[in-house]
Parts: C-alpha cells; sequence; structure tokens
C-alpha cells in the first residue's frame, strides 16, 4: 500500500497498482510519468494503426506466408517498441507546451511539470533520450519508411498548439496518431497505396471519435481557461457526430480491405466492430467524466478485434 506522501507523488488519473509505481524507484516515476508509462492506452492507441497497417500488407503480399510471417513479427515489435518511445517523446513534448495550461485543469495538474516534481531542464533531456529510441528502431526500415516517418514530426509539432486556433485539435491529433497506418504500409511495399491512404483516413477518423469522448472529462475547466475542443464544439450533438465518424471508419477500413485484396474474415470483424460502436455510442454519458474514460479506453478492445481480423485472414482464405 502507497502512503499518502506516495499518492502525491503519483498522477491522479493513473492506477496507483501500475507496475510504474510497483517496480521502478521513486526517483524515476516523474520521467515515466512524463512519458505516460503509468496510462498505456496512448501508446496502444497509437499502436493499433501501425498494426492494422502491418498485417494489411502482410495478407497483400504475395510471397509465401513462411516467408512473410517472420517479418510480420520483427515489424510489429519494431512498431511496439516504437510507439512506446514515440508517445512518450509525444507526451513530454505536450507537457511542456501545456505546462501553464495543464495547473489550471484540475485532471492534469498533477502531472510532474505542473506538480513541480521535475525540472523542464530533464523533461527536455528525457525527450532527446525518447526520440534516440524512436530513430534506432526507425533506422531498421527502408529509407522510403524512414522519410516517410520523420515527415509525421511536423504534424506532431503543431498538435499542441490546436487547441489554441481551431476547435478541431482531434483532428490534429488524429492526423499525427494515424501515420502509422502508411508507415505499416511501406515498411514492406516501400510506397504509399491507395489501400494505406484509406486505412489512414479510417484512423483518422477513428481517432476524432475517441478523443472526443476523452475530451468530454476537461469540458468544463477547458471553457474557463479558452481550451478548444471538439467535445465543446459537438457539445450534446455528440452522439450524432459519432455515428458520422465511426461511419467513416468502417467505411474506410472496408475499402481498405477492399484495395488490399482481403479475405472474409476481416470484412466479418467489421460486423462486429460495427456493434461494439454502437453500444458505445448508446451508452455513452458526455457528462460523465469516469465513464468518458472508461469508453475512451476501451477503443484499444476495438483496435484489437480490428487487428484479430487481419490476422487471422492470414491463415483463413
Amino acid at each position: 500500500m502507497m502512503n499518502e506522501n506516495m499518492m502525491q507523488d503519483k498522477v491522479a488519473d493513473a492506477p496507483s497498482d501500475n507496475w510504474v509505481y510497483r517496480v521502478l524507484p521513486r526517483s524515476a516515476w516523474p520521467h515515466a510519468q512524463l512519458a505516460r508509462w503509468d496510462r498505456p492506452i496512448g501508446w496502444q492507441l497509437l499502436l493499433w494503426p501501425c498494426l492494422w497497417a502491418a498485417a494489411m500488407a502482410v495478407n497483400a503480399n504475395d510471397a509465401a506466408l513462411s516467408d512473410k510471417l517472420p517479418i510480420f513479427i520483427f515489424h510489429c515489435v519494431l512498431f511496439t517498441l516504437g510507439a512506446i518511445a514515440m508517445r512518450g517523446a509525444g507526451c513530454t513534448y505536450n507537457d511542456l507546451i501545456d505546462h501553464e495550461l495543464d495547473g489550471k485543469v484540475e485532471r492534469t495538474r498533477s502531472r510532474p511539470l505542473p506538480a513541480g516534481r521535475i525540472s523542464r531542464k530533464h523533461a527536455k533531456i528525457f525527450i532527446i533520450t525518447q526520440l534516440c529510441v524512436g530513430a534506432l528502431v526507425l533506422l531498421q526500415f527502408n529509407w522510403f519508411t524512414i522519410f516517410l516517418a520523420i515527415a509525421s514530426l511536423g504534424v506532431v509539432a503543431i498538435y499542441p498548439f490546436a487547441k489554441r486556433f481551431t476547435d478541431w485539435p482531434q483532428f490534429f491529433l488524429g492526423l499525427a496518431f494515424s501515420w502509422g497506418a502508411l508507415v505499416g504500409w511501406s515498411a514492406v511495399f516501400e510506397e504509399v497505396s491507395f489501400a494505406s491512404l484509406s486505412l489512414y483516413v479510417a484512423a483518422v477518423s477513428w481517432t476524432i471519435g475517441y478523443d472526443t469522448i476523452y475530451a468530454h472529462q476537461d469540458k468544463d475547466d477547458d471553457a474557463l481557461i479558452g481550451v478548444r475542443s471538439t467535445a465543446r464544439l459537438f457539445a450534446e450533438n455528440t452522439k450524432a457526430w459519432l455515428v458520422g465518424l465511426y461511419a467513416v471508419t468502417l467505411g474506410c477500413l472496408a475499402l481498405a480491405f477492399y484495395l488490399s485484396g482481403m479475405g472474409i474474415v476481416p470484412y466479418i470483424t467489421l460486423l462486429l466492430v460495427l456493434g461494439l460502436f454502437t453500444w458505445q455510442i448508446k451508452v455513452l454519458d458526455i457528462d460523465d467524466p469516469d465513464q468518458c474514460l472508461s469508453l475512451f479506453k476501451f477503443n484499444s478492445k476495438i483496435g484489437f478485434v480490428i487487428f484479430i481480423g487481419l490476422v487471422i485472414g492470414l491463415f483463413v482464405s
């Protein structure tokens, strides 16, 4: 059990039984919190479009399964390591930009920078460390994929400022978070195809949807300090917008599967995803912050379902 002093050193919306607080020395907690290691949902959601694209690409590859399966597994490992490193770097960068704003929001004022548990200098050093890990992962891919991944950094740099100049910061998050849909495909084919572009649009729409749900947690504080979001923009019409966003997601996923020559299994999986999206929209209460967080996290399970459908499709034509 944590004593009261130790509880003050954790982030308010992170589970106290997370491995970070059980395994890492207390001096390392602020770094882990900056990288969101105590809240893995972020890197999981970043990872799924990468894995979808990798699985879709290996399905579309004409090589023998025995030849392409080891490469697929290797790519999945690389994408997982890269997602953890780059999500951590992105969150650290975001916290540096939002240092003062985070101190004004109930849910974020316990983060290490506004709480004073780490200096800006050490946070910047930590960003560089994580970027170096991401670079080592990236160098395992072909040159087209390397340059394609680097191109995403422009969108990543803009995102923390988006809530200051647009009601659609979730769109910019979607552009950044979905880039793996392009990278996962190019890692195999060294190009961007219409199939991967369709997958990218699906992931962007999905991200806008789930992050709108997430943003409803902070809408009252955001209104007070002038931060904009699709949660505030959609307001009471959020469910209607989610219907449209998730319809685009499903439609573009189906188109991506068609363009890449998928078998029947991934399409069957989309019927299950349709049911999960429908349930999510039906039960959503935008005025219940705890439920919004829970439904936001549930989207990782949806990403997993799509991925498993593609993996099964490797073995079932």
